[in-house]
């Protein structure tokens, strides 16, 4: 079982659309439960939360939040990120083969321009971080941030791949 972890402020649109694809995985029984962080959102981020039967934080210490988590592992998703074809059989055989963080592979169908790629650094969770609870648990510290958990770990590449949440803010 798999908790999904994201962290809004004001992105309500971008929040529905990656919902919409977890719901495939909740009917596969592979996630458990999501959890949204948000920043003093003013939109409609703690609506759409709640209509999607996630648990909802405005205020929050990372290590309980983890503990609370119900899922053995943690995928730590931005906003408007979109997992695709194939990506809730490959994380529920990767789950339970492993012991290692991951994280997807970039999508080919949304590629930024190339010359915004070249010399640019990846955002941490621009292709989300899936890591087992324990991982988390021993990672964690009291006022840290989501991209914090990536700091220092080397995880392997999915082949499911996943369109990153910068695709959803551009569309705006």
């Amino acid at each position: 079982m798999l908790t999904v972890v994201l962290e809004c402020h004001d992105q309500e649109s971008e929040l529905a659309q990656t919902l919409s694809v977890l719901v495939a995985g909740a009917v596969e029984g592979l996630v458990s439960d999501v959890i949204v962080l948000d920043h003093g959102s003013r939109d409609g981020t703690s609506r759409v939360a709640d209509a999607a039967g996630c648990r909802f934080h405005s205020q929050w210490d990372i290590k309980d939040i983890v503990r609370s988590a119900r899922g053995e592992w943690l995928l730590f998703v931005e906003p408007g990120a979109r997992p695709q074809a194939g990506w809730i059989d490959e994380i529920a055989e990767y789950v339970a083969l492993n012991k290692l963080p991951a994280r997807f592979t970039a999508s080919r169908g949304y590629r930024r321009p190339f010359f915004q790629r070249v010399g640019r650094t990846v955002p941490p969770l621009e292709l989300g971080f899936l890591v087992p609870k324990k991982l988390a648990l021993a990672t964690a510290k009291s006022g840290m941030a989501l991209t914090e958990f990536v700091k220092g770990q080397k995880p392997r590449k999915l082949a499911s791949e996943l369109i990153p949440s910068w695709v959803a803010r551009a569309a705006r």
